[in-house]
């Protein structure tokens, strides 16, 4: 694919937008019966990992695994509502995507907000810590001093990255507006959103145990953390991804090679409510997630210029750690020896 100049891939896919425009159109009876198929086996998992404790961690544990790709469903249909594409309706959107945020912890219309502007704007580099994972160019790394470059690397580490990140992410970044501060109104339903969640939390605490439900739910909410930052890194850090300033940016080409195809068994792209399809929900993010596998599979130029990734493929893609501008790709700290080299070399 990195033979293909943008030119040639915006005139393959001029006609994108009647392409994607049939799959669009919201299906309640889809809708309605992915609820019944996400938010049954959860709450079923649930009452099963509460009853499993009296028997075996063993067994609770690998419940809870289960169940939070379920939740990672929920939030998927959280996710779509916030792109008012679940229903046809804004107010059903709204409701439901209020009750799921309930359940996965996000503040539903903040983080529908910063995921919105995340796609109006996904590989510009003036704007990449917003709903996006913070990567530095190559050049900005080597100008930094030594302190702050150790700090990066650090960021980098993929514990800190997939493990405590998630946990940063859900206990404080969902819980302060800064992206949006000026703007009242979000943070008015941020802080709304917040004290509902903590609201049901403390209720459901006190009916079936305080010690039991706080393990169950934040154990859930862990691991759906961690599902859910892995998956966002793979559609966004893969090496031949795209990443421009303002200026040079282009909306088709950033969602074509900014975004990944995650090819999954079906079984997975089932539990993580067709996300792997990253690319086609960035050319449209109207497109509902239960569309998605019709539109890639009935229309393969949709999918000629894409990077496709698989899952053991996808292990090693940890080792992407920063943006070279020269080469448009993602490149891994072993490399900063040689470009320390070739900057040196340019400044002398």
């Amino acid at each position: 694919m990195s033979s293909v100049s943008d030119k040639q891939i915006k005139e393959a896919l001029a006609n994108w937008k009647s392409i994607v425009a049939k799959y669009q159109i919201a299906d309640a009876k889809k809708a309605t019966f992915q609820l019944i198929n996400t938010f049954g086996p959860y709450i079923g998992l649930w009452v099963l990992t509460y009853f499993s404790l009296d028997w075996s961690i063993f067994i609770s544990i690998p419940l809870l695994i289960i169940n939070a790709f379920f939740l990672v469903r929920i939030f998927i249909i959280q996710h779509d509502c916030g792109h008012q594409s679940f229903f046809n309706s804004k107010k059903l959107n709204n409701i439901v995507g209020t009750v799921c945020s309930l359940f996965c912890a996000i503040p539903y219309k903040y983080w529908a907000r910063v995921h919105n502007y995340h796609h109006g704007h996904n590989g510009q580099l003036e704007v990449r810590d917003v709903g996006d994972i913070p990567t530095l160019t190559v050049k900005e790394y080597l100008s930094k001093s030594k302190v702050k470059r150790i700090g990066y690397r650090i960021w980098r580490n993929p514990f800190v990255l997939f493990v405590i990140a998630p946990v940063y992410y859900m206990l404080i970044t969902n819980r302060f507006n800064k992206e949006f501060s000026e703007n009242k109104k979000v943070t008015l339903y941020q802080i709304l959103n917040n004290l509902t969640i903590v609201g049901v939390y403390a209720l459901l605490a006190v009916v079936v145990g305080w010690q039991r439900f706080l393990l169950i739910q934040l154990s859930l909410i862990f691991f759906f953390g961690i599902i859910a930052f892995w998956f966002f890194y793979v559609q966004h850090q893969h090496e031949e991804s795209y990443k421009e300033w303002k200026g040079k940016w282009d909306f088709l080409i950033a969602s074509i090679k900014g975004s990944s195809y995650y090819k999954l068994p079906r079984f997975f792209h089932f539990l993580t409510g067709n996300i792997g399809y990253h690319h086609i929900h960035h050319l449209s993010s109207l497109i509902p997630n239960y569309h998605l596998p019709r539109c890639y599979k009935e229309n393969p130029i949709l999918n000629k210029y894409v990077t496709e990734i698989t899952f053991f493929k996808s292990l090693k893609l940890y080792k992407n750690k920063l943006w070279d501008e020269e080469k448009k790709k993602m490149v891994s700290f072993k490399d900063i020896k040689k470009y320390r080299r070739l900057y040196s070399k340019k400044a002398a």
